[in-house]
């Protein structure tokens, strides 16, 4: 969860070193990296992404947002922008996901071979944990990526609209829904 007392500072800290990326200064990333990192890992999971694939992400974000700093506006907020850098890169990985996976089918021999886990199949750990991984795969991308970001993350519904690029209606209207689901989902499977 987000300290709320030292967000500003955060929040400054974290455009100074965005403006200074742009200008080439690459400890200005790794200090982005070494405060984001570990967020943006757990952010990754919480999307259903396979856990051998999310230190890939976590490393492609941070090479994205080098390449993209120039182009980041210093008025928004830097943590939303950089969460809106990782979802491009989790969606670019899904199509690619499915590309391979769509070329695979395509050369298997055999109808019968059993596909890939699931993101949720690839969770393991405690029961109580499962449960919650597994209900949050249920929800469409588009209400997880929400959900995610507002509840488990703490980013304002502000930053949420600006990182996905969606009007703030939107973001509470899948929030909205993404929680009715996850209730109703888990109310059904307690004891």
């Amino acid at each position: 969860m987000v300290n709320h007392d030292t967000a500003p500072a955060q929040a400054q800290a974290d455009t100074a070193a965005l403006q200074a990326v742009a200008r080439g200064d690459l400890q200005a990333l790794g200090a982005l990296y070494d405060r984001h990192a570990a967020v943006l890992e757990r952010t990754f999971a919480r999307w259903g992404v396979a856990d051998g694939d999310i230190d890939d992400l976590v490393q492609a974000t941070f090479l994205q947002a080098a390449r993209a700093a120039a182009h980041f506006d210093p008025s928004q907020s830097p943590r939303g922008w950089l969460f809106g850098v990782a979802g491009m890169i989790a969606r670019r990985h899904r199509r690619s996901l499915m590309r391979a996976l769509a070329r695979l089918a395509r050369w298997s021999a055999s109808a019968s071979e059993r596909p890939p886990p699931t993101p949720g199949e690839v969770y393991e750990g405690d029961e109580a944990r499962r449960r919650v991984e597994q209900t949050l795969a249920r929800l469409s991308r588009k209400k997880r990526e929400v959900f995610v970001l507002v509840t488990l993350e703490g980013l304002s519904g502000q930053e949420v609209a600006q990182s996905l690029g969606i009007p703030l209606k939107t973001v509470w209207t899948r929030l909205h829904h993404a929680r009715r689901v996850l209730r109703e989902a888990l109310g059904e499977e307690a004891p």
